[in-house]
């Protein structure tokens, strides 16, 4: 019998957990929860979410195949296993926004079926390429009549105040949110609010009055909700998430100077046909690989994402640190209908393991199958960049896929030298036979090719 491996991060969920095992995810239905989910399944409930787009596909299996661990689970459900499980701190704005607007689109499809959502959990979203969907089938209730929406509060914390740093303040989410698990409180927020922004009425309903209640009742030790509360037509219930969903598919970054590196596509250093010998690069590296999950780390606006998944590979999941090329990439993604799933990544600080035990966000490492990677003019912004040794560099990378393309810029290159303008050359160490030793200390060296006048070369690798 196959062995089950709990998921870290499912423990806060009384109504059931995931599961691992041989490649498949499985999710328990405990006793607690079975009564409900019977009648929602009974609504056929659930399968006209996921034909909808909504929610994440799912069929029962035999419990038996759960073993003899099953005195307090009713069902087992098997779901698609995703290629990559992203973190609400790696979404750009655009991709928050997609996801907060597909919470209130599912409450408001839900509330057409008499089901509500009993929480708001951003992580409760995944991407499929560029489509968020959600994932939590145990997340559904009944409506009962007259009840007002409970996670108000949550979704403004996880998903609307995010978005309102970003749109008000000019200030990305993605460090903040990373700190802060749960997300960003509304009272922290109210302080970083310009004063003329605070009565605006989306803001002051669900920002400034919230966290006002909060801090008197906390003040009076009393819960936020003290005191009955009036039941709530399920038509006011309706215009809210209306209301609130027209407001934040309106949000914009306020700022909306160009990033570092959203334009470098089409303003790098290359002459047009050096362009074309990467691209060339690129296209023949994949044909040859045909990867399932390609990784591209410093993937910019996504043009080679893009031109991989044209050349056979089946799925993208690519990493910048740049905001407005993320945005630019997810916006591609979605305009082209891609497998391309662009997340923000600081190389140098990546995504650790963290919450609970230090095991409920899984590190970076440990989140999908990647069999290949392109990591094109990437090496030298961490190696020159942020100071860290050339060697560990090509060891950080070689680690994460069995086969790749890597660039290697050399010195000479007027990138660098506008990099080493302005500070001290401390990288002796930085050169294309350091690079190359590094390289043959971890894997085969398949094909060297030049692709530009001033000295670049493309390096695909394979581990044996």
């Amino acid at each position: 019998m196959a062995a089950f491996e709990r998921d870290a991060g499912s423990f806060r969920d009384r109504s059931g957990e995931i599961y691992f095992s041989q490649g498949r995810i499985f999710r328990t239905v405990n006793r607690t929860a079975a009564a409900e989910y019977e009648t929602l399944r009974g609504r056929c409930f659930y399968e006209q979410a996921a034909i909808a787009g909504f929610l994440i596909g799912a069929r029962e299996i035999d419990l038996s195949l759960f073993g003899s661990c099953t005195e307090a689970v009713r069902y087992l459900i098997e779901h698609p296993r995703l290629d990559f499980i992203s973190y609400p701190y790696e979404w750009s704005f655009s991709q928050l926004k997609a996801a907060a607007l597909l919470h209130l689109d599912l409450q408001l499809f839900a509330l057409n079926a008499g089901v509500v959502l009993s929480d708001a959990s951003a992580y409760n979203v995944q991407f499929v390429g560029s489509r968020p969907i959600f994932i939590d089938l145990l997340s559904f209730r009944c409506y009962r009549d007259g009840e007002y929406w409970s996670a108000h509060e949550q979704f403004c914390e996880q998903f609307l105040n995010p978005l309102l740093l970003r749109s008000i303040c000019g200030v990305p989410h993605n460090a903040w949110y990373r700190g802060n698990l749960n997300g960003i409180p509304g009272a922290e927020l109210s302080r970083l609010i310009p004063i003329g922004r605070k009565f605006s009425k989306n803001v002051l309903w669900n920002v400034i009055l919230p966290s006002r209640l909060q801090r008197a009742a906390k003040s009076k030790h009393l819960p936020a909700t003290a005191g009955a509360m009036k039941k709530l037509p399920q038509a006011t219930y309706r215009r809210m998430l209306a209301t609130l969903r027209r407001y934040i598919d309106g949000l914009e970054p306020a700022d909306k100077e160009p990033g570092d590196w959203q334009d470098y596509a089409e303003s790098n250093t290359y002459a047009a046909d050096e362009a074309e010998l990467k691209k060339l690069a690129v296209l023949r590296f994949v044909r040859e690989r045909q990867p399932e999950c390609l990784w591209d780390l410093g993937c910019n606006t996504g043009a080679y994402a893009e031109a991989a998944i044209g050349a056979g590979a089946r799925r993208v999941v690519g990493f910048d640190r740049d905001q407005a090329s993320l945005d630019k990439a997810y916006r591609r993604a979605r305009e082209h209908s891609l497998p391309f799933t662009p997340l923000y990544l600081d190389a140098a600080n990546p995504s650790p393991a963290q919450g609970w035990n230090g095991a409920e966000r899984k590190a970076l490492q440990h989140r999908g199958n990647c069999d290949a990677l392109l990591a094109l003019a990437f090496i030298h912004h961490l190696a020159i960049g942020r100071n860290v040794p050339l060697d560990w560099v090509v060891e950080w990378i070689t680690g994460l896929s069995p086969r790749g393309l890597i660039e290697f810029v050399p010195k000479d290159d007027p990138t660098i030298r506008k990099m080493l303008a302005f500070r001290e050359d401390i990288f002796p160490d930085y050169s294309e036979s350091a690079f190359e030793n590094a390289l043959r200390k971890r894997a085969r060296i398949c094909r060297v090719e030049m692709i530009s006048s001033t000295g670049r070369k493309i390096y695909a690798y394979e581990k044996a």
